[in-house]
C-alpha cells in the first residue's frame, strides 16, 4: 500500500499500522504492542499511542484492561455502517456547494484526470487517494466547518481502503462515475444532492 501524503509523525505511524492491518500482518484478535512499534520505527511511544487512539476511534482496533490493544474482527457490515452517514453529509455538501462548483469544476476535474490514469494502470491505492480527494473537494466547497470536521472524523480514506482491499478487490473503473458527478454540477442539476448520495451508497461493501 502506498500511503497518502501525510504531515505528522502520528499520521505516518497510523498509516504504518493501518497497512499492517490491511495486509494481514496483524490478524483479527491479535495484539498490537505499542512498545514494539516504537522500537521498530525508532520513535517514542507517545506518537504511537496517539495513532492507536485514532485507529480505536475509527473502530479498527479495541482495547481492554489487562488485554492491551487488539485488531477488531471487522466484517463487511461493520464497514458498511459509515456509508449512510457519509452519504447524508455529502448530500448536504453537494447542495451547499452546487453554485460554486457549477461555476468552477477545475478541482474536481483534476481528480477525475488522476482517476483516469489510476484506472488505466489498475492502481488501487491511487484510485483510493483520488476518489477520497474528489469527495473532499466537494465537502470543502460547501464552506461549512462543522460539515468538514464531521466528514473528516469518519476516516473516509481508511474505510474506503478497507472496503476496496477486503471486500471489493476486483478492478473497477472510477473515473467515469466521478465524471458524471462533475457533469451534474456543470448542468446545475437540481437533484445533485441525491445524485451524490446515491453514488456514495453504491460504493458501500456488500454484506
Amino acid at each position: 500500500m502506498t500511503p497518502p501524503v501525510v504531515h505528522s509523525l502520528r499520521e505516518q505511524i497510523r498509516e504504518h499500522i493501518l497497512e499492517g492491518i490491511v495486509s494481514g500482518r496483524w490478524q483479527p484478535g491479535e495484539r498490537i504492542v505499542e512498545r514494539r512499534i516504537a522500537v521498530e520505527l525508532e520513535v517514542s511511544q507517545t506518537p504511537v499511542r496517539e495513532a492507536l487512539r485514532e485507529l480505536e476511534s475509527l473502530r479498527l482496533i479495541e482495547s481492554a484492561p489487562n488485554k492491551g490493544v487488539r485488531v477488531r474482527n471487522l466484517t463487511a457490515a461493520d464497514l458498511k455502517e459509515s456509508y449512510p452517514v457519509r452519504a447524508g453529509l455529502e448530500q448536504v455538501a453537494a447542495e451547499l456547494a452546487a453554485g460554486r462548483l457549477a461555476d468552477d469544476t477545475a478541482a474536481l476535474e483534476r481528480e477525475v484526470a488522476a482517476l483516469t490514469t489510476a484506472d488505466a494502470a489498475a492502481d488501487g491505492e491511487a484510485q483510493v487517494r483520488h476518489t477520497v480527494a474528489f469527495h473532499r473537494e466537494i465537502i470543502r466547497a460547501a464552506e461549512n466547518g462543522v460539515l468538514l470536521h464531521t466528514w473528516e472524523s469518519l476516516g473516509v480514506e481508511v474505510w474506503t481502503t478497507l472496503s476496496i482491499r477486503w471486500f471489493s478487490p476486483d478492478p473497477r473503473s472510477h473515473a467515469q462515475d466521478h465524471q458524471e458527478i462533475v457533469d451534474a454540477f456543470r448542468r446545475r442539476d437540481p437533484k445533485i444532492g441525491e445524485i451524490l448520495r446515491t453514488h456514495v451508497l453504491s460504493c458501500a461493501p456488500r454484506v
